[in-house]
């Protein structure tokens, strides 16, 4: 292995110095998320349709451009620490929610085609403080 300086790898790559920042937790990822989204809060973003309605194999794939789930996925430390795309079902893997949960950010029923960034935060950080208790296990097993 050839030792190089930061200049050099400069000149041959995209380095971020803010990559070596680790978001570790599930609390940590879904709070970084909500700033990102809070970064530009009138963003206008896609919501995705009836994702409370589709099978499971095609919610998993299911993804919209300029969703907030690519907000999240145009993160290059959510990238580098396992993000893989911007899918539904990649969201709900990375940031360890339920189905339920990521349909209460993502999902049309809530707010039409296109939902405010501020509001997206919102959810997301309400999914942080959701209780985890017997009846959120039978609320998320028999939901979907």
């Amino acid at each position: 292995m050839k030792h190089q300086t930061l200049d050099q790898l400069h000149a041959v790559a995209d380095v971020h110095a803010e990559a070596t920042y680790l978001v570790e937790t599930r609390s940590q990822r879904l709070e970084r998320w909500a700033k990102l989204l809070e970064q530009n809060p009138d963003r206008r973003l896609e919501a995705l349709p009836g994702t409370e309605y589709k099978p499971a194999e095609i919610r998993e794939m299911m993804r919209y451009e300029g969703s907030p789930i690519t907000v999240a996925f145009e993160d290059p430390i959510f990238r580098a620490q396992g993000l893989k795309d911007d899918t539904y079902g990649e969201a709900r893997r990375f940031f360890e929610l339920t189905d339920w949960q990521l349909h209460d950010i993502v999902c049309h029923c809530h707010v039409g085609a296109t939902i405010r960034a501020r509001w997206a935060a919102s959810r997301v950080r309400a999914a942080m403080s959701e209780r985890h208790g017997f009846f959120a296990w039978l609320r998320g097993t028999f939901a979907y």
